[in-house]
């Protein structure tokens, strides 16, 4: 018989893992089954590939051995030899089945790990390059690669037999049909990565040219730069640009130092003014002795304090860190601790200068240009900003307001390709 003149590369069906992927902690993935869905969509399959055939035409199947692909070489047969609506020209009895391991799904390393830890290797991936990066007890694309050029050596030897098949179909899995045709057409490492993912049960079609004797690929594949170009010229405004990638590396976790930079990051300014403005707290003390002349004088703490560190200027000594209170009506307590009010509120030295060295009127004219009021700022000015407009305030975990409101509504557009790429290539979005 010689070459086959089609080859047809199917996907699988949809799967209970890329329904749920959270599956895979509990169920080996070879042995994950088809869904409802999915069977539908494998009898389909098979009257598609019974309209593609002609009468005489004889078939060779080679399946992945993992259940889903079994499953889904099943379905196909069934409404590919079924007599209904007419009887079928391809009886079962003909049509070879063949069990090809070197065609099984890229290794993942076993159970898989919490969704939160598959996340993260996910994203690692996608940063490292998904041709090159080896799964923790699993495997790369490049060692796929290894295994499908095994197959496709001995796939290409048997077309020399005398009864081989003139349909040639292979059942397999999303990254195992890249991986296939990037060996079969010599595709480079960057054009594989840009490759976006087959749907289930989609068709990869190969037709032999007489005259050349190759085979010609019949489908436009996709790819996520020309997805990107297209958004970009039905964009109005201009695209933003691609966010940077993550760094990993240092720890078996994946511990970037961000948690270190945010150690060293400059306190926002917001917070240092909760605690500078000692013209205003000075004046809530003068109002509370009056209204109580009992009261020992708040203001005396201030001026002990501001003696200690004279004192320990004199000696070129750093001045003691003193924590005295302001007793309000209400019992409020407002800690005082070194230039900014620090302690648990701050965790970092003050970028602004003391007290003593700025005038009242420096320190409330720094308050009025901040972009937002703290939330005790605005409640000893009634509640107004430096306009005398009442602002409702929206803090964060630190009390402060935040400084972009909306912020991921606004990036939402810009990065849609990038999202869509992010969940095609993860377990949601069906990788396997």
């Amino acid at each position: 018989m010689g070459k086959p003149r089609m080859i047809i590369l199917v996907r699988h069906a949809q799967s209970e893992g890329n329904k749920n992927r959270d599956i895979h902690q509990i169920v080996p993935d070879h042995r994950v089954k088809l869904t409802p869905d999915g069977w539908k969509q494998a009898e389909e399959a098979g009257k598609k590939l019974r309209s593609l055939l002609r009468p005489n035409d004889t078939l060779h199947f080679f399946t992945s051995p993992y259940r889903r692909t079994r499953e889904t070489t099943e379905g196909i047969l069934n409404s590919l030899t079924s007599s209904t609506p007419t009887p079928s020209p391809f009886p079962r009895h003909t049509i070879k089945v063949y069990e090809e391991p070197r065609l099984r799904e890229q290794d993942f390393g076993n159970f898989q790990p919490s969704s939160t830890e598959m996340g993260r290797m996910w994203q690692e991936r996608a940063d490292y390059g998904h041709f090159f990066y080896r799964i923790p007890n699993g495997e790369s694309a490049a060692d796929a690669y290894d295994r499908v050029s095994g197959f496709n050596e001995s796939l290409w030897r048997s077309f020399g037999e005398d009864d081989f098949a003139s349909v040639c179909v292979i059942v397999t899995h999303g990254l195992m049909t890249r991986v296939f045709l990037m060996k079969w057409y010599h595709f480079s490492v960057e054009y594989f990565e840009d490759l976006r993912n087959i749907n289930h049960c989609e068709f990869v079609v190969m037709k032999l040219d007489s005259g050349s004797g190759k085979y010609s690929l019949q489908n436009q594949l996709r790819t996520w730069s020309e997805l990107k170009r297209e958004r970009e010229n039905s964009r109005q405004e201009p695209s933003s640009p691609v966010p940077m990638r993550k760094r990993w590396g240092g720890c078996q976790d994946g511990v970037d130092g961000d948690d270190f930079a945010r150690r060293q990051r400059a306190r926002r300014q917001n917070t240092a003014e909760l605690f500078e403005d000692d013209a205003d707290l000075e004046q809530i003390a003068e109002t509370l002795q009056k209204s109580n002349p009992r009261r020992k004088d708040p203001t005396e703490d201030l001026h002990e304090n501001q003696s200690a560190q004279t004192d320990a200027a004199n000696v070129h000594m750093e001045p003691p860190v003193s924590r005295k209170r302001i007793i309000f009506p209400d019992r409020l307590e407002v800690l005082r601790a070194g230039r900014d009010g620090g302690g648990s509120r701050s965790g970092a030295t003050s970028p602004n200068r003391s007290g003593s060295e700025d005038s009242d009127a420096e320190v409330k004219e720094r308050v009025r240009s901040l972009p937002f009021r703290s939330s005790l700022a605005m409640a000893l000015n009634g509640g107004l900003d430096g306009d005398g407009v009442k602002h409702r305030v929206r803090a964060d975990a630190l009390g402060d307001q935040s400084d972009v409101e909306d912020e991921e509504d606004a990036k939402e557009d810009a990065k849609e390709v990038e999202r869509l790429e992010a969940q095609d290539k993860s377990f949601e979005g069906s990788v396997r």
